[in-house]
């Protein structure tokens, strides 16, 4: 497998849900107003690393990742995420503390876009060894 670099918004199941209505309002704006975790994302041997996760790094391991997905939730929706399939937040479920994770990766604030979509595929291949 290649490495893999590049930069993410993201937030835990957690905070997403302690935002308030006047941080939703403002997430419609800029999606920095819901998740307030940023870095840089990189996938590369044995470890996905987060940057700038509570004043480091989150390093998971492929046992560390129990399920990837994309959807919109209660926590992040399409009015917040745009109407398209590129919008879709990446969600690890992961055994760390950091518990469910949110994932806006490379997202093109104007086109409402990200590379999810390709994320979750070499992330899915990183957990089954291939």
């Amino acid at each position: 497998m290649e490495p893999k670099q590049g930069t993410y918004l993201g937030a835990s199941a957690a905070e997403m849900q302690a935002n308030k209505i006047a941080d939703k309002a403002a997430g419609a704006i800029s999606q920095k107003a819901l998740f307030r975790r940023r870095g840089t994302i990189e996938l590369a041997g044995g470890s996905l690393a987060l940057s700038g996760w509570d004043e480091g790094t989150l390093v998971l391991r492929p046992g560390d990742v129990t399920s990837v997905r994309r959807e919109f939730t209660d926590l992040y929706g399409r009015f917040l995420g745009g109407l398209t399939d590129s919008g879709k937040p990446l969600i690890l479920d992961t055994t760390t503390p950091a518990g469910e994770v949110y994932l806006l990766i490379d997202r093109k604030e104007f086109m409402e876009s990200t590379r999810n979509k390709e994320w979750a595929a070499a992330i899915e291949d990183w957990r089954a060894g291939r």
